[in-house]
């Protein structure tokens, strides 16, 4: 005789539908919070805000906040890995084409140099400000919220060393490392002098540079 303790089939589907709907409401709150905050830091270009700043706009209560988020800081940190997947979406759709896999590695090297660079008509405190905060006090996170960009990077050198277009002693993965933070470093000390002779690298010069360490002559 069996002894199972198996719930009904019907059981079982009231409680998946009522997950899915307590799922569903507990992301529609997490979106309307980190809508908020981002409003409020377009607005003040900073992310100098308090959470009850974030929870007004928001029109939801405190209590909910502090159930999806730990406190502040973990909002901000929300916000910035959305930012950069939002950022590696943009770079796969304009790599993706190109036929030519060195081209494809091309078109992503340049366009995140221009996305990293300093742009004085667009407020990006949350790279220009809260990055580096966590780049001293969290680095693990910061290496989280760059796992997707990673991939991507990684996967574009794979397809170039699949094509005999890269070097034989550099990994794909190490070598997707390398030009990552190569450029993005590049990019945010790219700085115009204030009696503009300094003359500010290109996307055209940081690519140059960067395929001489990872590519076949």
């Amino acid at each position: 005789m069996s002894t199972t303790s198996e719930e009904p089939a019907w059981k079982q589907r009231a409680v998946e539908r009522s997950t899915r709907a307590a799922k569903l409401r507990a992301e529609q709150r997490v979106e309307r919070f980190l809508d908020a905050a981002q409003a409020i830091i377009m607005e003040k270009g900073t992310t100098d805000f308090t959470v009850q700043e974030v929870v007004d706009r928001s029109r939801q209560s405190l209590r909910s906040f502090y159930q999806h988020f730990d406190g502040k800081h973990e909002l901000l940190l929300a916000l910035f890995e959305d930012a950069l997947q939002r950022a590696t979406e943009q770079i796969r759709a304009a790599a993706s084409g190109r036929p030519d896999p060195l081209d494809r590695l091309k078109v992503a090297v340049q366009l995140l140099f221009e996305l990293s660079r300093p742009d004085p008509d667009a407020q990006r405190p949350l790279f220009t400000d809260f990055a580096p905060q966590l780049l001293l006090s969290h680095p693990a996170e910061v290496k989280a919220a760059h796992a997707p960009l990673l991939a991507l990077f990684t996967e574009l050198m794979a397809q170039a060393e699949d094509a005999g277009r890269l070097r034989g002693s550099i990994k794909p993965r190490r070598a997707a490392a390398l030009v990552m933070q190569t450029i993005m470093f590049i990019a945010q000390s790219n700085d115009v002098s204030e009696d503009g002779t300094a003359h500010p690298i290109t996307a055209d010069e940081a690519w140059d540079f960067c395929a001489i360490g990872v590519t076949r002559t």
